[in-house]
């Protein structure tokens, strides 16, 4: 699955069905300015880029308007185009890079970008043909990746284009003609999802940058593009949710625990702020005020296969392979059509030395994967393992 977009820093596990909001306590104090611009203050100023930057063409790029999209075809062919234009192995053939968080003339020119960047190329390319086209931000499960010292929350975004006076709702791309996405999975369920301003997505690009930052321990460079994104979109919760972790990773628990009250005070239903707000509440010894939170997450989460993908994950990371084993197998309980959970219980099998299940699980995640690349790793592996399997006959 192809999932980037505001990649929210957590470090705690666990989805949605209803259930009352918890409650916090009241702070005891409270911070009205949630900046530390004194402790972040460096010599070497950060490059932020505007947003006439972020969405720039270059004359290749116009060019490719002119001559492709600038005709009487529909807004619907018009995307048909444009999406051919851009995989085809014929003209551009972008590939998908997760940690490609780019501008719209680089993702052009290097042929690789994720899914935020593929988004505004598609935009910025579309808005010079006139194409009438939105942004929209998908509401999908949570969904994690984890790097072994994060586990990181990803969102989605896509296009919404429209026909000057109405919205032509005819099929194509795998999905209704009024929507471009780059997720094949999005594409095939009908997720909600809202039309989001320019600015929004903005404030998405420059967290990503920052989350980016943070992963690799440049707290600086994070912090100047977090908040960057917190006063692009001050209404942008996730932002401010990352700006939580980074302040707890530099000891303002404090300053931290205001941030990741702002951040539940703009969305309640964000709980990636509430979980890491629980950790927090843990490492000061506030268990009291941390238990509610948890188990109020855990009823949220437990029918999320991601959920249990993820708990796998660390499970297998602290070398708990039979644990690992176990979450996995309940995430493909919820949801078997995913092959990550198969990869995952392949590796899982293989270190306890059980290459037979082990080739099972990959064999049925090479069936599943469309990415052609992934694909291609997976055949590397599952080879691998029908060697190690005959030499040890």
């Amino acid at each position: 699955m192809i999932k980037t977009l505001f990649s929210l820093l957590l470090t705690i596990f666990l989805f949605a069905c209803q259930s009352d909001p918890v409650q916090l306590s009241p702070q005891t104090s409270v911070n009205t300015n949630l900046y530390l611009d004194e402790k972040f203050d460096s010599d070497n100023a950060i490059r932020i880029e505007t947003e006439a930057e972020i969405f720039a063409l270059d004359d290749d790029m116009r060019n490719m308007v002119h001559e492709k999209l600038l005709n009487q075809l529909t807004a619907q062919q018009k995307a048909r185009v444009l999406l051919e234009h851009l995989f085809d192995e014929e003209n551009i053939a972008l590939s998908y890079d997760g940690n490609a968080n780019i501008t719209a003339r680089q993702a052009y020119h290097s042929k690789s970008a994720n899914c935020m960047s593929l988004t505004i190329l598609a935009y910025a390319l579309a808005e010079e043909a006139g194409m009438n086209i939105s942004f929209q931000e998908v509401d999908v499960p949570e969904y994690w990746v984890s790097n072994g010292r994060y586990s990181l929350l990803t969102g989605h975004v896509n296009l919404l284009v429209k026909e000057s006076k109405a919205v032509n709702r005819r099929i194509i791309w795998g999905e209704k003609a009024t929507q471009i996405d780059f997720d094949p999975y999005v594409s095939k369920k009908d997720f909600p999802a809202k039309v989001i301003k320019k600015h929004t997505l903005l404030a998405m690009f420059y967290n990503n940058k920052g989350a980016e930052a943070l992963v690799n321990n440049n707290f600086y460079k994070a912090y100047q593009y977090i908040k960057v994104a917190t006063e692009t979109d001050p209404l942008f919760a996730a932002a401010w949710g990352n700006l939580g972790v980074l302040y707890k990773l530099t000891g303002d628990y404090q300053m931290a625990e205001s941030v990741y009250r702002k951040a539940i005070s703009l969305d309640e239903d964000n709980l990636n702020a509430l979980g890491n707000l629980a950790l927090l509440f843990n490492k000061q010894g506030r268990n009291n005020e941390a238990q509610p939170i948890e188990d109020y997450l855990y009823k949220l989460r437990i029918r999320n296969p991601y959920y249990h993908a993820l708990l796998g994950s660390e499970a297998f990371i602290k070398r708990s392979y039979q644990a690992s084993i176990k979450h996995y197998k309940k995430a493909i309980q919820l949801d078997d059509e995913q092959h990550e959970f198969y990869f995952g219980l392949a590796k899982a099998y293989y270190k306890q030395n059980n290459f037979t299940l082990a080739k099972r699980s990959l064999t049925k995640a090479v069936a599943l994967t469309k990415a052609k690349d992934t694909q291609r790793q997976y055949v590397a592996k599952l080879n691998f393992l029908k060697d190690r399997n005959i030499s040890n006959h």
